[in-house]
């Protein structure tokens, strides 16, 4: 587990970087990064939409371009500060101090969750990943944003001491063990040379196939 995977690590870690963030951040994922991941989804405009890790808001207000309304969730009180700074309390941003492996909301609520930018910092990806299934609505769209792993192996050991870096086929077995089966990976960088983002669409699974493979689990071997 990379240092940053530690959450109490992670929270003053974004502290100090909350100060700068928005000025650091377009160097690694840009406006038109976060526009073309929109573009990987479908969306109605009263769509149920989370944000999960939303830290100061940068993937919600490409969200608020396609949707009425977006529930943002955040573990750092000083992310939200700044996100709270740009939408207020009581606009179209409901904001929740919260853990991405423990959301606090009922099963089936949105439509589309999308996280870009916090899967690194989770220290059991899957659990959250499960989280993030469990609260979208059957036939529902997730979209999830992280760092693809160097190529290098030292900077890839590097990499790893700090926080979660992975490629496309730790990808497909994060995913598949959280219970998705429709997955699409996509790899974006905002300009040659500079860190490439992996980016991850899947589908819920709808409460047919839910079914469909609750029943062939629960058959005895021949």
């Amino acid at each position: 587990m990379g240092v940053l995977e530690d959450k109490s690590r992670a929270r003053l870690f974004y502290k100090y970087l909350s100060k700068v963030y928005d000025r650091i951040n377009p160097f690694v994922w840009n406006e038109a990064m976060r526009d073309e991941a929109l573009g990987m989804l479908d969306f109605d405009p009263d769509d149920a939409v989370l944000d999960v890790g939303c830290g100061t808001g940068f993937g919600t207000e490409g969200l608020l371009q396609h949707v009425d309304t977006v529930t943002g969730l955040d573990q750092s009180a000083h992310q939200l500060e700044k996100a709270y700074a740009k939408f207020g309390r009581a606009g179209p941003v409901r904001f929740t101090r919260g853990d991405a492996e423990r959301l606090p909301y009922r099963d089936d609520t949105f439509d589309v969750v999308w996280s870009s930018g916090s899967i690194e910092y989770w220290p059991n990806p899957v659990q959250a990943l499960r989280e993030i299934r469990r609260v979208a609505k059957p036939g529902g769209q997730v979209l999830v944003v992280g760092p693809d792993a160097p190529r290098s192996t030292v900077f890839r050991r590097l990499a790893d001491a700090i926080m979660l870096f992975y490629d496309e086929a730790e990808a497909d077995r994060m995913f598949h063990e959280a219970g998705f089966d429709e997955i699409e990976h996509t790899i974006q960088q905002s300009r040659p040379g500079s860190p490439r983002a992996i980016t991850t669409v899947a589908k819920v699974p709808g409460d047919d196939e839910s079914t469909a493979d609750s029943t062939a689990h629960s058959q005895p071997a021949d």
